[in-house]
């Protein structure tokens, strides 16, 4: 070879060295999770038999059924893992066969000639976890009425929220909120910003909470009574929200070394601490907006008053609401927990195939359950036959 080819062939080599190494092909995202159900029999259910009260299971069915009554025949019915396509008509030839009352024999014969039980599992784990919660119960004041009041408010005029499930159908279920700027949507204001005014009088008053706390307490729970000065009482309960993620007391505390453990531990350390709380909390920067309830509550996710005992919230991306459900987990105190359930809300935190936050009630007593209720478990979903 040349001394002048040489030269070229050197600077060819001395370039290739220097030229960037193509990036690899990213990876694939993680496949989506599913829920898969498995037909078994009524004999497969963990104590199947041993839950007296399936007449309040069917009292709490009959409110669904009001719901499914108003869908189209063909739209269908939740996750689009349930066998065979199920649609709401299905649904409603149930519900158009529930007995006159709620005779827990009854109950029994209905549940067990009209549905198909099947294990619910992810395709792998059958087991999840189980939390509780309850209706919240303060008190306040339709107007402001005494220093250090907060106020209770009701959705902004400026808040947009959009189902992205009517762009993409891969979106279903999904829902942002925002506002919209120079023709955009933006993410909407944090709590932080919201509770230092940044609202302005955009959003109504609906009523004064006594105590912050109670009213943090109120947003994370999505429903409560506001106990007025004469006894009467508001119910309160959820509206919308400002679209940004929840944030749990329980991790924020924990991180900052403050508290841990059960509902009740966090409420004590706040309420001893009132110097520290108030920025804290508003590290959470998802904020509630809220609407008064006239008659039964609180009201679910599905739109339907929640039964003490009988409801429980779920993903809605694999639990269809008003499906009922063989709860098998345990108390807080260890005591076993199977009953049936049915599916009428949901919340932030409950994502996944096997979750479920179990409703026990209002006030004190249902605190005292739902606060410390953090429980391993598992559900089988009735279908119609």
């Amino acid at each position: 070879m040349s001394g002048r080819g040489r030269f070229f062939f050197l600077a060819g080599l001395l370039l290739a060295a220097c030229a960037p190494i193509p990036a690899p092909p990213p990876a694939a995202p993680p496949a989506p999770p599913k829920a898969v159900f498995t037909p078994i029999t009524f004999a497969d259910l963990p104590g199947w038999g041993s839950d007296n009260g399936l007449g309040e299971a069917l009292a709490a069915l009959r409110r669904s059924c009001q719901v499914l009554a108003k869908r189209s025949d063909e739209l269908r019915q939740g996750s689009s893992a349930l066998p065979n396509g199920a649609k709401a008509g299905d649904w409603k030839a149930v519900c158009r066969a529930l007995p006159v009352n709620n005779d827990a024999l009854a109950a029994r014969s209905f549940f067990e000639t009209r549905f198909q039980p099947h294990r619910v599992s992810d395709g792998e784990q059958e087991k999840g976890l189980f939390t509780g919660y309850y209706e919240a119960e303060l008190k306040g004041s339709r107007t402001k009425m005494r220093p250090g009041q907060v106020p209770l408010l009701g959705p902004p005029g400026d808040l947009v929220e959009v189902d992205l499930g009517q762009f993409r159908e891969e979106w279903r279920d999904i829902r942002i909120s925002g506002r919209i700027e120079g023709g955009r949507l933006r993410p909407y204001s944090t709590r932080a910003e919201i509770e230092a005014g940044k609202l302005g009088d955009k959003a109504p008053v609906l009523a004064w909470a006594d105590d912050a706390v109670d009213a943090h307490i109120l947003h994370i729970q999505g429903s409560g009574r506001l106990v007025l000065d004469d006894g009467s009482a508001i119910r309160l309960g959820y509206a919308a929200s400002n679209g940004h993620r929840f944030v749990g007391l329980g991790k924020i505390l924990a991180e900052r070394g403050k508290a841990s453990g059960s509902m009740q531990d966090i409420l004590a350390w706040l309420r001893a601490n009132r110097a520290e709380a108030p920025a804290l909390m508003a590290e959470n920067p998802r904020y509630i907006f809220l609407r008064t309830i006239e008659g039964e509550g609180p009201i679910g996710a599905q739109g339907v008053a929640l039964t003490p005992g009988r409801s429980l919230a779920v993903d809605p991306r694999f639990i269809p609401y008003g499906a009922p459900l063989w709860l098998d987990t345990v108390e807080p105190g260890g005591k076993a927990l199977r009953r049936l359930v049915i599916a009428q809300d949901t919340g932030a935190a409950i994502t996944g195939v096997v979750r479920g936050d179990f409703f026990w009630g209002t006030g004190e007593a249902a605190l005292a359950q739902a606060g410390r209720m953090k429980s391993p478990g598992g559900y089988f979903i009735l279908l119609p036959k």
